[in-house]
């Protein structure tokens, strides 16, 4: 596998041979996703998260985690995306520049208050490594755990299984599909803010997504 050895070459932290960690996941996914991808398709998508996982690692501790969750949830969104697995429920995606505070806000709040109603992703234009400290601290303090989160950047796939896309300051990043609903909401970025102020963005964010779940689970126009 050239694709992996060339992978390998580059070097994930903690795993001696990250070819062979890529190739086996490589494999559990296709038996997971059996029917729906080949074991080409999985392949690829594995390389490509790990890849662009990659370029904005820092501490690599929780990389290989990452990967397997990132191309997971890709390939799931795709054959949610061509029918190939059911949507029961709306799914939202909300998508800001470094999927380091706004967007992270918004998924982690949008569970805590609609759980398995909605199913929500994120995703950043340019993502930075890690979330936000005051974001984290933000929705400590709530009683929320953004433990699980990481930044992810936005791909296609994501874009094509949602119902509903909000944007936060993210410019034209986001691929534009017919049928679908694009939201954007005008608030401040957390990366500028002091604590306050992010508690501030946090509940302007709750006040949002109340008003959408509104529309979602009742049927009427925002």
């Amino acid at each position: 596998m050239s694709d992996f050895n060339a992978a390998g070459r580059r070097g994930l932290s903690g795993i001696s041979y990250p070819e062979r960690y890529l190739h086996d996941l490589s494999l559990q996914l296709a038996e997971r996703f059996d029917g729906t991808f080949n074991a080409e398709t999985v392949e690829r998508y594995v390389l490509e998260s790990y890849t662009a996982l990659l370029r904005t690692a820092t501490v690599k501790a929780h990389l290989a985690t990452r990967v397997a969750r990132f191309a997971a949830d890709r390939m799931t969104a795709l054959a949610q995306a061509k029918g190939a697995i059911a949507r029961d429920v709306p799914e939202v995606l909300f998508v800001c520049e470094q999927n380091a505070g706004r967007s992270q806000m918004a998924a982690v709040l949008t569970h805590s208050i609609a759980g398995d109603r909605i199913h929500v992703r994120s995703a950043g234009s340019a993502p930075t490594a890690e979330l936000n400290p005051a974001v984290v601290l933000a929705l400590e303090e709530i009683g929320l755990d953004p433990s699980r989160e990481f930044p992810k950047p936005l791909t296609d796939d994501v874009v094509q299984a949602a119902d509903v896309v909000v944007t936060m300051g993210c410019g034209d990043a986001c691929p534009i599909y017919p049928g679908k609903r694009y939201l954007d909401w005008q608030l401040d970025d957390p990366e500028l803010l002091g604590l306050d102020e992010v508690r501030r963005v946090r509940d302007e964010i709750r006040a949002h997504i109340e008003q959408l779940l509104q529309t979602l689970e009742g049927g009427s126009d925002e």
